[in-house]
């Protein structure tokens, strides 16, 4: 995601005399794109997982996708450990984490089915139905409830013209109630796929929402010039 053009940079900003950059802080200036197979092994099982565009017919795993899945495994004397990272994969591929992709994930890695649903569903991180290209997942504990959580909640609701946990008829936004999402120094917290907001109210909503709609509009005209 692009850099916003407003002051928000989810990221925490600067303390105390140091001036560093969003690409520094986070240490995008040096890590670059990661590879779609999984780079070295021993960072394949820590790709983010929220990404914009979501095939939820893919298959599990071919191409890059199976060999980062096997780079994965070797980073666990047991298989059942690698789990969870392999839930992170299918979610990166396919958007969310169906009963049928539990099950394929359980015969790939030698586990029971109800293992492996037990697993997928105690966790919130994982969707387990289709979500928009941007899931938008908004705090509503104590601090963030105290800062207007709630009403940044019903603002991105409104904005984006969706009910809570549905997809918006254009197909880009889904919007969520979050628990909490760690970021209690700066309420309202906002997380957008993978990337934090910070200190949000609902006068930047719509200013989000129309942002987000930009990047969609020029990934759609891309896709159109390259096709």
């Amino acid at each position: 995601m692009s850099k916003i053009p407003f002051k928000n940079d989810g990221w925490s900003g600067n303390t105390g005399e140091y001036d560093l950059t969003e690409e520094q802080v986070r240490g995008i200036d040096f890590v670059g794109e990661r590879p779609i197979g999984g780079g070295h092994p021993s960072v394949s099982p820590s790709y983010p997982y929220m990404l914009e565009d979501k095939n939820p017919d893919a298959s599990l795993f071919e191409g890059p996708y199976k060999e980062r899945f096997e780079k994965i495994l070797t980073r666990y004397p047991d298989k059942q450990a690698a789990l969870i990272p392999a839930l992170n994969l299918a979610q990166e591929l396919r958007g969310y984490i169906s009963p049928v992709t539990m099950d394929e994930i359980a015969n790939l890695i030698g586990l029971s089915p109800a293992y492996v649903r037990s697993v997928s569903t105690f966790y919130t991180m994982y969707n387990k139905q289709p979500v928009g290209k941007y899931l938008i997942q908004v705090c509503t504990n104590i601090s963030c409830n105290l800062c207007g959580g709630e009403d940044v909640l019903d603002a991105f609701l409104k904005y984006t013209n969706a009910e809570l946990g549905e997809i918006s008829n254009d197909g880009i936004f889904t919007t969520i109630e979050a628990e909490c999402l760690a970021g209690c120094g700066f309420p309202t917290c906002v997380q957008i796929n993978s990337q934090y907001f910070e200190n949000v109210t609902i006068n930047e909503v719509p200013k989000i929402v129309d942002y987000l709609k930009s990047i969609h509009e020029k990934s759609s005209m891309s896709q159109e010039e390259e096709g």
